[in-house]
């Protein structure tokens, strides 16, 4: 991605013995229990996140232009069922500088730009090991939308659609981001009151730990 961004920032080496060294772990949940079964030949449906300094990091929609990056408590990603973690290697970075990191990542990863094929969560975990390690996420976290990308199938490309977007998580599609993302709050402001009621009933109750994600607040624009 030849963004401000990734310009701005240049792949991080690993120096011994430094007092901030701390892993890159890939945490990877499954969306499905059908994951039970397809795991075993390389596929499956699959929610990632990034676990450095004892915070995940990943990438959720919703449908405002503002950072659809968020943290968790590390393996606790809510709506998804925790599989397994991968090490991928091993940084050396201040937690306040990964932070600023972070932050100029999630301009680039807006929750109105989550496509399920081509900008996923696995991509931005993709992404972010790449530019901190050189080296990207296994391939099969991420291999069924490459196969559907790969098969230029509008069939196949329908049903998957179909299947991950009842499979995701309200949590993260979070329809009433502007709850905890107050600068959404100006793009709401011409809503009628008794729609906005009716919608926070509708989802509230499917948002029990909603309180557990919390959105990264991306770096202002210069």
């Amino acid at each position: 991605m030849a963004t401000e961004a990734s310009n701005s920032i240049s792949t991080l080496q690993c120096l011994p013995n430094n007092h901030y060294s701390t892993p890159l772990v890939l945490n990877v949940y499954d969306l499905t229990p059908l994951n039970n079964y397809m795991y075993w030949i390389g596929l499956g449906i699959f929610h990632s996140g990034i676990e450095v300094h004892g915070k995940e990091y990943g990438f959720g929609a919703h449908e405002f232009p503002t950072s659809g990056v968020f943290e968790v408590e590390p393996r606790m990603c809510p709506g998804f069922i925790y599989r397994r973690s991968i090490t991928l290697g091993q940084i050396n970075i201040h937690p306040s500088d990964f932070r600023m990191f972070i932050e100029k990542m999630a301009l680039e990863y807006y929750g109105d730009t989550y496509q399920l094929l081509s900008k996923n969560c696995n991509h931005f975990t993709d992404d972010v090991s790449r530019r901190l390690i050189g080296k990207g996420i296994p391939g099969w976290v991420n291999r069924l939308a490459k196969l559907e990308l790969d098969s230029h199938s509008s069939c196949s490309h329908f049903l998957l659609g179909i299947l991950c977007s009842c499979l995701l998580p309200e949590s993260l599609k979070v329809s009433n981001v502007q709850q905890h993302l107050p600068e959404c709050q100006d793009n709401l402001e011409d809503d009628d009151q008794e729609t906005d009621d009716d919608q926070e009933k509708q989802l509230l109750p499917s948002l029990p730990r909603f309180e557990d994600v919390c959105f990264v607040e991306e770096t202002p624009r210069a």
